[in-house]
């Protein structure tokens, strides 16, 4: 027959066991003393509100401060709309770099984009991830091409006596056709 003494001890000792594991995981790896190190200015650019078609570069700078000469194995975008170019030569210890980002401005919204950068820096794993965001607005008069009013063609002949009033056409077939007398009324209550 099952115990329940003995089941209780099972599950103790398994969350007892699980609980060091996890410990053990969460310990701060030390940093080798030796090797190239990276350390970035910055971490994220922030655009803020641009224009469409607007200044999409920006620049992270980073320093080695590491005692060997750090190499940029990789530099990756998440995605095609941001163009990333970065130093290619080995940055000497002391020395900076730049990873140089161009984010393609003719995107309309808001954007969060990622830059992945892969070295032989003994810090972070060797990778470090940027970011950029901000939002991109489309220019007002393109937004809203609506805002001008559109042209009437009105008859310029004077009606004669008993005959109907004369009909405002449109020129756009958007726009809506006002009577003459609607306007003379309008006026008149101005």
């Amino acid at each position: 027959m099952f115990n329940m003494k003995r089941f209780a001890l099972i599950c103790l000792f398994a969350t007892m066991a699980f609980g060091m594991a996890n410990a053990q995981n969460t310990e701060t790896k030390e940093v080798p003393e030796n090797g190239a190190k990276i350390r970035f200015t910055e971490l994220e650019h922030n655009y803020g509100t641009i224009q469409k078609g607007g200044n999409g570069d920006c620049e992270f700078t980073f320093v080695n401060e590491g005692n060997e000469p750090l190499i940029l194995s990789n530099v990756k975008a998440s995605c095609g709309c941001t163009t990333p170019s970065y130093t290619q030569k080995p940055v000497m210890p002391g020395q900076t770099g730049t990873i140089k980002v161009h984010y393609n401005t003719n995107n309309v919204g808001g954007f969060s984009k990622t830059v992945t950068v892969t070295s032989n820096a003994v810090n972070d794993g060797g990778r470090v991830v940027l970011k950029i965001k901000g939002n991109v607005k489309q220019d007002a008069d393109a937004a809203q091409p609506n805002n001008v009013q559109p042209k009437v063609q009105t008859n310029t002949r004077k009606p004669e006596p008993g005959a109907a009033k004369p009909v405002l056409k449109p020129i756009r077939e958007d726009a809506k056709a006002v009577p003459a007398q609607a306007k003379t009324e309008e006026k008149a209550k101005q």
